[in-house]
């Protein structure tokens, strides 16, 4: 019996309480966000692809899925080097898993970008985006997707 109640005590002396880095975290990707929000502004295709992983995904209405870096890169090349792209985001909610290793922002967006006959279309929703924290300490988006709040266009005659 001795010796049980030996274990137990080494068992728990052990034992390292991990430090709760949430409230870093949830700084740091407010901060990334940020970061993004201005980088898109930029319209350069690979520094916007670099807040992904590469093996994220972004899931956009009336779109198919676009797993990879390099399936994003290609689908949103077309939309940053439009005249009329601009985006915005901001972060109205930030969560971060008690592991430290995922977190899910939510937040309102506004887009522009030209539409079919070339005129500026201006957009406004919701989004969702799901981070992972790598080895190395950075957050980068491993989900990412958008809801609009606009009304279904009319069927075409």
């Amino acid at each position: 019996m001795r010796w049980a109640l030996c274990l137990v005590v080494f068992l728990s002396a052990c034992q390292t309480k991990v430090a709760d880095t949430r409230e870093a975290d949830a700084k740091a990707i407010k901060d990334a966000e940020s970061a993004w929000v201005k980088t898109a502004a930029t319209k350069n295709v690979d520094a916007f692809a670099a807040y992904y992983t590469d093996d994220a995904s972004v899931l956009m209405p009336n779109a198919p899925l676009l797993t990879g870096k390099d399936a994003i890169k290609g689908s949103l090349k077309p939309l940053l080097d439009d005249t009329n792209f601009s985006l915005t985001f901001l972060p109205t909610k930030v969560e971060v898993a008690k592991s430290g290793d995922l977190a899910f922002t939510q937040g309102p967006y506004k887009m522009s970008f030209s539409d079919m006959r070339g005129n500026k279309f201006e957009d406004e929703g919701k989004y969702l985006r799901v981070w992972r924290k790598l080895p190395d300490g950075n957050w980068k988006t491993v989900e990412d997707t958008l809801m609009t709040d606009l009304p279904l266009p009319p069927p075409p005659n």
